[in-house]
């Protein structure tokens, strides 16, 4: 369940990418052979099963210990044999004193919980690896679909440079310039073939497979929804995976310092027991009590340690959550930028260049226009298309970013900024 809602609430919120049209891969379908082929993702159930046997650990008490001592037995004159030894059997243990067991199983407490975030963080930085795989197949799809426009296009010049050439109405040099700029389309169709084909195989090894098994992806990379501002998004950082990391190494910092001021309380070992004399048959109770002295100077060091050790990952937060506001600031700006940079080419500059274009075909076919004029429109149109599906690539990689650094999705329910033309 936590699988689906992250995938659905933190990621897959990016329009389009989980717009399937009949093919056996959806983006939901990838997050889940990940979570259960990973092996980072395994990790932490190992780990936990670590902490754990650690914690019941540190909550057992010192053992106690059973003793038998035997003295002046087997030795010379009057010592000799068993008639004059002294058997003592003992029971002794260690009375531990300030809080010192409860500080352990805080310390281990401290790390268990500290793994939860931790696996967290795994899981949203694997999901967004995932997402940004699965975005780089769509826009090599997107790309190779370019790459057909481009021939479909450059076969148009080809054949009425062809028909120019017959009649009489331009050199051969034209014609042979249509056909190579065909051949540049035709091998940038090839190049964008094996570019799918390495996207796909790049998105199946998180998974485990060296090859792809699905054969397509439909995402619709030009629908960029609106998002919430800056300081709005930059409310949900404190709730930041990496900063909940370093606030559960300042816990488990805190209890190892508590961990080391118990140490300054030293432990009291004690011993009773019974002891008989062989010789006379008399038995007497022994006891004793050993404290040892100089614990406060010696836990001095690691308190001081400890001290240092907080002081150091309180001042990591404050960086982290600067680092955190910076790259989420870029992340924003780029989508922004990105959006803006589509709309304006949407709705701007490629409707006037497919129209230019469309009429420098009429005028080329009529002979008031040259070659190398319709030519150009054509590369420039190419180019305009391109340069759209790569801002909405970069702006949902942006937003996928922005979502990983929050773990929230901030697609706000206004609607998307477009669609395929």
């Amino acid at each position: 369940m936590w699988l689906r809602m992250a995938a659905v609430a933190v990621l897959a919120t990016v329009p389009g990418l989980c717009a399937w049209a009949g093919t056996p891969l959806s983006l939901d379908d990838a997050f889940a052979r990940v979570a259960r082929q990973h092996p980072a993702l395994r990790l932490i159930d190992a780990e936990r099963e670590q902490l754990t046997a650690e914690a019941e650990l540190a909550a057992l008490r010192p053992a106690m210990q059973v003793g038998m001592d035997i003295e002046n037995a087997f030795g010379q004159g009057e010592l000799r044999g068993l008639d004059s030894a002294e058997l003592t059997l003992s029971l002794a243990g260690v009375l531990e004193r300030g809080g010192k067991a409860q500080a352990r199983r805080n310390v281990a407490g401290r790390r268990l919980d500290a793994l939860g975030w931790q696996g967290q963080a795994q899981r949203l930085d694997m999901l967004a690896e995932t997402a940004r795989r699965y975005l780089a197949v769509c826009l090599a799809q997107d790309q190779l679909s370019l790459a057909e426009q481009d021939i479909e296009q450059r076969q148009r010049t080809v054949a009425a440079a062809r028909l120019r050439f017959q009649a009489g109405a331009s050199p051969e040099s034209v014609l042979l310039t249509a056909q190579a700029a065909l051949a540049r389309a035709e091998l940038e169709h090839r190049r964008q073939q094996l570019q799918l084909q390495a996207a796909r195989r790049h998105l199946a090894l998180l998974w485990g497979q060296s090859a792809a098994d699905f054969d397509r992806a439909s995402g619709q990379l030009l629908a960029l929804p609106e998002i919430a501002d800056f300081d709005q998004i930059a409310e949900h950082l404190r709730n930041a995976p990496e900063l909940a990391q370093l606030a559960d190494r300042q816990r488990i910092a805190e209890a190892r310092l508590q961990l080391a001021r118990s140490e300054r309380s030293a432990d009291v070992s004690w011993q009773i027991g019974v002891r008989r004399l062989q010789e006379s048959g008399d038995s007497g109770l022994m006891a004793s009590i050993s404290v040892p002295l100089g614990s406060a100077a010696r836990a001095a060091p690691a308190i001081r340690g400890a001290q240092a050790e907080l002081g150091l990952l309180e001042a990591q937060r404050e960086v982290e959550g600067l680092s955190l506001q910076a790259t989420l600031a870029d992340a924003h700006g780029r989508y922004r930028l990105a959006q803006t940079e589509l709309n304006a080419l949407r709705a701007q500059v490629l409707p006037r260049l497919s129209k230019a274009e469309r009429a420098a075909e009429r005028a080329y076919r009529g002979g008031a226009l040259s070659y190398l004029e319709w030519a150009q429109l054509q590369t420039e149109l190419a180019a305009a298309r391109r340069q759209q599906w790569d801002a909405a690539f970069e702006a949902q990689r942006a937003l996928i970013e922005i979502q990983r650094l929050t773990g929230q999705s901030f697609v706000l329910a206004t609607g998307t900024t477009g669609a395929t033309p």
